[in-house]
């Protein structure tokens, strides 16, 4: 029997959730993967950890039991950069396996493990299928506690809101649209965050609730009232259109430029100031002066001497999701990862404060209800 609270996190990639996990004291105990880089990846840094490997082979009644279940399912099928296949997609489809590897837990521990879950997807969700797939998504997750439920649509004009909460007798479940750079990083990257508390009522509190453990939690939530725009930063975002075989890039002068992942990963180019690397690394410019820091950066003291078009290095993709630099260089076998390969698995990961914040607020509704007598990892 472990101490502390425990995570299992599903559709792994790189290891975003077990880390954002580690640093709140919450301990990763098992992982599934079937991308090899990846997974290379996370067991380097976390060898303790299990691997479990492609999801349709496990057996959530098998597997040991967690307190805390993560998945970002695939979101191909759901973006709306994809092919908008919705959950009846291939990848998308994954979905149904994460809910069943919950439920056969639960069964096989009497409805005790997990007691919550977190599903993060790109904000195309909302819209895919009509709005029916954000419906079977949050219905699907309901009747993991109560079978007969049934949750309405909301009507074609408003569309879902880019935050909401379902409460029922014994379960509550709440989403929200989190901004990546309302929470510490140089990019604009929205993404839906979901929380299923099985037992309590309190999904929407761990979501919305103002704390102030991490990030800027006042402009997270007004963020979270639409699902595009960037009104409450003051800052008009500059739109770059650099050819119609790439994708549309928002950049947002103060903040740096959004990371994208194009059908599954692939880092596309980036238009940026001549001697602007978007971390302050040394970088001389035309003009003979120098940027030295990365303070230079954040305060938004930059010399720009023109434009040009550029990847962004797999070093600035790390920092812009919040992970420690090098984090995806090497594999387990100590050997290079690929550039192909580390943009397609940055791109597709999660925005680690992000999900720090989640499971933060997660932690500490426990220890709350606990009395604080709660134990957790950090604690040992």
């Amino acid at each position: 029997m472990r101490n502390g609270l425990t995570l299992g996190s599903l559709f792994d990639g790189i290891g975003g959730f077990p880390l954002a996990a580690v640093r709140e004291g919450i301990l990763p105990v098992w992982a599934s993967e079937i991308a090899a880089a990846p997974v290379s990846i996370t067991k380097r840094h976390f060898p303790d950890m299990r691997h479990l490997g492609d999801i349709t082979k496990i057996n959530g009644a098998d597997i040991e039991p967690v307190d805390i279940i993560t998945f970002g399912s695939p979101c191909q099928d759901l973006s709306i950069s994809g092919r908008r296949k919705g959950l009846k997609g291939e990848r998308s489809g994954l979905f149904a396996q994460a809910l069943r590897v919950i439920k056969e837990m639960r069964n096989a521990t009497n409805g005790t493990c997990p007691a919550r879950i977190v599903w993060e997807n790109v904000p195309g969700a909302f819209s895919a299928n009509k709005g029916k797939d954000f419906q079977t998504v949050i219905q699907e997750i309901a009747r993991i506690a109560e079978p007969e439920i049934s949750i309405p649509r909301p009507s074609k004009k408003s569309g879902w809101l880019a935050a909401g909460a379902v409460l029922g007798d014994c379960f509550s479940l709440a989403w929200r649209c989190l901004d990546a750079q309302y929470w510490g990083l140089p990019q604009r990257r929205r993404r839906i965050f979901l929380v299923a508390d099985f037992g309590t009522q309190c999904a929407g509190e761990i979501l919305f609730k103002r704390e102030g453990e991490t990030g800027n939690i006042e402009k997270g939530e007004n963020e979270g009232d639409r699902i595009t725009g960037n009104a409450e930063s003051g800052v008009k975002p500059y739109v770059v259109d650099i050819g119609s075989s790439t994708d549309r890039i928002q950049m947002n002068a103060q903040l740096s430029v959004t990371l994208k992942a194009k059908g599954g990963g692939n880092t596309g180019l980036y238009c940026l100031p001549f001697i602007y690397n978007a971390f302050g690394d040394y970088e001389q410019g035309n003009t003979g002066k120098t940027i030295l820091s990365r303070d230079d950066i954040t305060t938004g003291d930059l010399i720009v001497s023109g434009y040009s078009v550029r990847r962004l290095t797999p070093l600035e993709c790390e920092r812009l999701q919040g992970f420690p630099d090098g984090w995806t260089e090497y594999g387990y076998d100590g050997k290079r990862i690929s550039d192909t390969q580390r943009y397609m698995a940055l791109g597709n990961s999660v925005a680690v404060p992000c999900v720090q914040f989640i499971l933060l607020k997660i932690k500490n509704r426990l220890i709350f209800q606990s009395g604080g007598n709660l134990i957790t990892n950090k604690d040992l």
